[in-house]
């Protein structure tokens, strides 16, 4: 008896799938999709985005390319020759241009010198004004000035969120060009109402500047990656370094037309509005525009950040679903918290810097040269955080670690700064390096924490809107100066110790996240992991498969 054989009854895959897949599995090369539409991205004009299709076209390339660690370090580093430079310049002349605006008045010595403090726009030095400018502008009481400090974060705070919402690629020469303008505006403005109208300018062009360039640089950079690139490109200590040389030549210039403090002005505008059209020109939006990669490097750059976080540069939700997701997720509140707790030493350690320094004695010409000490050491513990938490995959205890030595700066000071120069003056370099070194530290950690892509957007600019309202009320604190401002010092450091339980509480609450993401993942079915990887585009933080740094 022969037995008949059963004729093959599984469907054949459609020939389309079929083409796919050796398409797929060709492609190692990384350049196939990309060349279905040309070798670069096109747009309809200069202001328009790029074509979506391109962008996916490079994800898909991104999905089979094959390539070397020797490969990806050539990519990062040609990132890193073309992006940071551009990045570092934009941020060190904004300072510059707002730095314009930093001067503030003391009307108990109302002496002929100006002390120019850059390290933040919106941190204004405390010092001496010339009396030109408090003639030219109206400023005839210590009250005025506080107003027209406080101004300036109307439009900041209020604009934050929006203008970090959408996805802007280059168009953070915008920031540059209210700056650059403001500044050429201070040189010939006039009455105080001028000077209000100016501040809120300021604040405008502040508005998505900052969170906007950190989530800009989560395009670009491995979450491993991003604390030590933000603090190369924006640390307030590499403008605070060289502001007090800069203002102590500058305000000496004097011609029959212009007075030293438009001088200031003026010199400070011109770079910042030069670098505004480099960085529109030269500065590229996205790895899949970036023409200063060839097709198969673009697939390498965005495969490299594809296998470690997914971020999309088109598509998924919009603004509004992002910001409610924020609002709704408790890990946002807590790095507000965080922010809002060093925030206050960062703008009182500005504002009051070159005060302290005087009050040991120094007269306010050599306060000036003095700062920059502190901002110069301060610049490489800024760097060495960054890179060893980068190096590390760590972030909570770098970040409790800096806490700790800005909290003694500022213990040393409330005890020993009425007894001892050197050990005050000691204690300014702990402040300044262990504040100004969590910038990076935090906001990497951040940008590492939210997904997906819109979500890491709006969560950025949320953080940094809701913690910057706390510096409208940080310089209040310093109310003693009777005492050598020890109660100030005192508060600082205890907001440096509640940013330090944020870490803590942070840090715990994510690696208990990444326990139980790993024992979810462990008891899904084969069905149930295929079903999560055929998801595409980003990977939200509310999935198995996410890792939070902590």
């Amino acid at each position: 008896m022969s037995s008949t054989q059963e004729p093959d009854k599984s469907p054949n895959p459609p020939i389309e799938e079929v083409e796919k897949a050796v398409s797929e599995h060709l492609n190692k090369d990384g350049t196939i999709h990309q060349a279905e539409l040309g070798l670069r991205a096109h747009r309809k004009h200069f202001f328009a985005p790029f074509d979506p299709a391109y962008a996916a076209a490079v994800h898909r390339d991104a999905e089979s390319v094959e390539y070397t660690p020797e490969e990806e370090w050539a990519v990062k580093r040609k990132i890193d020759n073309r992006v940071l430079p551009l990045v570092v310049c934009s941020y060190v002349f904004n300072q510059f241009g707002g730095s314009a605006s930093c001067i503030a008045y003391d009307n108990e010595l109302n002496a002929s010198a100006l002390l120019i403090l850059p390290p933040d726009r919106n941190n204004i030095g405390n010092a001496h004004v010339l009396p030109a400018f408090n003639a030219n502008y109206g400023i005839t009481n210590n009250d005025k000035w506080t107003l027209a400090l406080s101004i300036f974060y109307v439009g900041y705070c209020l604009l934050e969120i929006p203008a970090n919402t959408p996805h802007r690629g280059q168009s953070f020469f915008i920031a540059l060009i209210f700056w650059g303008l403001a500044s050429i505006s201070f040189t010939f403005g006039k009455g105080y109402p001028a000077l209000i109208a100016l501040r809120v300018l300021l604040g405008i062009g502040e508005a998505g500047y900052y969170a906007g360039m950190i989530y800009y640089l989560s395009f670009w950079y491995k979450r491993h990656e991003l604390a030590l690139r933000i603090s190369l490109c924006m640390t307030g200590t590499i403008p605070g370094t060289i502001g007090g040389l800069l203002a102590f030549g500058l305000v000496r210039a004097h011609t029959s037309v212009l007075e030293g403090w438009q001088f200031l002005f003026l010199i400070e505008a011109i770079p910042t509005l030069i670098m505004a059209f480099m960085i529109l020109f030269f500065l590229p939006s996205f790895p899949f525009s970036a023409s200063f990669l060839t097709p198969r490097q673009r697939a390498i750059a965005q495969a490299r950040l594809n296998r470690d976080q997914k971020p999309q540069s088109h598509g998924g939700m919009n603004g509004w679903a992002g910001f409610k997701a924020i609002v709704t997720d408790i890990n946002s509140w807590l790095f507000t918290v965080l922010y809002a707790g060093f925030n206050i030493g960062v703008a009182t350690i500005a504002y009051f810097l070159p005060t302290l320094i005087r009050n040991l004695g120094f007269s306010s010409i050599n306060a000036q040269g003095l700062t920059v000490a502190p901002y110069a050491v301060g610049w490489f513990m800024v760097l060495f955080q960054s890179w060893h938490s980068d190096r590390t995959k760590d972030r909570g205890f770098h970040v409790m670690g800096s806490c700790s030595v800005a909290f003694t700066g500022y213990i040393i000071l409330a005890t020993t700064v009425h007894r001892s120069v050197g050990a005050a003056y000691f204690a300014m370099f702990l402040v300044v390096g262990g504040v100004y070194s969590l910038f990076p530290l935090v906001m990497s950690w951040a940008a590492n924490t939210f997904s997906p892509t819109s979500k890491r957007g709006v969560g950025t600019a949320f953080i940094v809107s809701i913690s910057n309202c706390i510096a409208i009320a940080a310089p209040q604190i310093y109310f003693d100066p009777e005492t050598d401002f020890r109660k100030g010092h005192a508060i600082s450091a205890g907001c440096l110790i509640l940013a330090c339980l944020m870490a803590f509480t942070i840090r715990t609450r994510l690696s208990m996240h990444n326990k139980k993401n790993k024992a979810t993942l462990a008891a899904l079915s084969k069905d149930e992991k295929e079903k999560l990887e055929a998801k595409g585009g980003d990977v939200w933080d509310n999935d198995p498969r996410y890792v939070f740094m902590t």
